[in-house]
């Protein structure tokens, strides 16, 4: 069994849109973490174009799917800012500068970065969301719920009085 570090950036590339570069590392991804077998045997028997317009219709039509976790805890609120500041800080205090062109609470981003340093202060702190999160993609019946299944086994539960 693969170390979390390992998951963590396979379930990285698999949550983030499915490009031509995606399509290539599917064998790597594949063997590197047994746990995203269901989604990646899935995405290998999908042909492209469906797998990009599943991925649309399940991450960008709906914030119920949000991949960005601070909208899990603040919405579309002035509050998100200074959550958004945090993850940053976050980063920098790693040696890290987060200049992709997602926001720094994009989970693929988030994922990456618990891979590269073992900090995983930002998934604990939104586990609750990854629940709720989980529950929703599972709910609509899409293969990404296994994504977020196997990176849930693999944190505390959430504390107990959590929101749902």
């Amino acid at each position: 069994m693969p170390g979390f570090e390992v998951l963590y950036q396979a379930a990285a590339l698999c949550l983030t849109y499915p490009d031509d570069d995606f399509r290539a590392r599917l064998p790597l991804l594949r063997e590197a973490a047994p746990q995203l077998r269901a989604f990646t045997d899935h995405a290998a028997a999908t042909e492209q174009c469906a797998l990009q317009a599943h991925y649309v219709e399940v991450f960008d039509f709906r914030n119920r799917h949000s991949l960005y976790l601070s909208w899990w805890t603040d919405g579309d609120t002035r509050n998100r800012g200074m959550s958004l500041v945090r993850f940053k800080e976050l980063y920098r205090a790693h040696g890290l500068e987060f200049t992709g062109e997602e926001l720094p609470d994009f989970l693929p981003a988030v994922l990456e970065f618990v891979s590269r340093t073992g900090d995983m202060t930002m998934l604990t702190e939104h586990r609750d969301a990854l629940d709720q999160l989980r529950s929703r993609l599972t709910a609509f019946g899409t293969p990404y719920a296994c994504v977020l299944d196997a990176v849930c086994a693999t944190l505390p539960p959430a504390p107990t009085g959590a929101r749902r």
